[in-house]
């Protein structure tokens, strides 16, 4: 789990690639799982931490979600365009968040009990994910079930809900639809070589053959585009050319 840096990116992508391919496979990749916060929320601080394994995840400073979103939804688009297999976390595709502040009183991983309820444990990823409706448990289960989900979701999450996310042009619900079936259709995606292509510091560019390219924006100021025909999929508007911080955008 890298931290939101370009150099630190593309040091696990280089890295990744080239110790399976070492021995044959294909890399594969992940942004989140049920073991450490969900990509939404750790991409939303200021200073984003890389996660060291086996050891809990400290986030540091205030949570921006429009920040975590944004970052989220153009990690989504880098990770769909590289090469070999992606996988995606349940929620993920809803822009889900962490759910942080979840009562001591509800908690169930096991590590809050081993760790003397010093360490909460990795529930907040854990939240059954919405399906509809505006209130709890937002289909998850009936609402008249012997028993309600084994945490409860924030009562603010029919926002994130399938339905609600469902048709709406502008949600990261339809931007992973639109993105599978372009790395299903498109010939340059799924397995295959990559080329990094030059670029300044903070932004990640690569092309996939034939004629594909992915951009993503980590820097602070807007970037033009290199010359292309058509822009495929864009994690957010594009205007002449340019596209935004925290952005990612894949063109032919």
């Amino acid at each position: 789990m890298a931290s939101w840096e370009a150099k630190d990116l593309r040091a696990v992508i280089d890295d990744s690639i080239a110790m399976l391919s070492a021995v044959g496979a294909p890399p594969t990749w992940v942004l989140s799982n049920h073991d450490v916060m969900r990509h939404t929320s750790r991409y939303a601080r200021a200073t984003v931490k890389r996660w060291v394994p086996n050891e809990p995840y400290q986030p540091e400073g205030a949570v921006d979600l429009d920040l975590g979103t944004r970052r989220a939804r153009a990690a989504a688009l880098l990770m769909l365009a590289l090469p070999g297999g992606a996988y995606i976390y349940q929620g993920d595709e809803l822009s889900l968040p962490e759910t942080e502040d979840l009562p001591e009183t509800v908690l169930q991983d096991p590590i809050w009990e081993r760790s003397g309820h010093t360490n909460r444990g990795r529930d907040g990823c854990r939240v059954p994910i919405p399906w509809s409706g505006q209130v709890e448990p937002f289909g998850f289960s009936p609402k008249n079930a012997a028993a309600p989900p084994w945490l409860p979701p924030p009562t603010n999450w029919g926002q994130f809900s399938v339905e609600a996310q469902t048709g709406d042009q502008t949600s990261t619900l339809e931007l992973y639809r639109k993105a599978l079936h372009l790395r299903r259709e498109n010939p340059a995606l799924g397995d295959g070589n990559m080329t990094w292509l030059d670029a300044p510091a903070g932004i990640l560019a690569f092309s996939r053959d034939p004629g594909f390219v992915c951009v993503v924006n980590l820097s602070t100021e807007a970037y033009q585009l290199p010359e292309h025909t058509s822009i495929l999929l864009a994690s957010g508007p594009v205007e002449g050319r340019q596209i935004q911080p925290d952005h990612a955008a894949g063109s032919v």
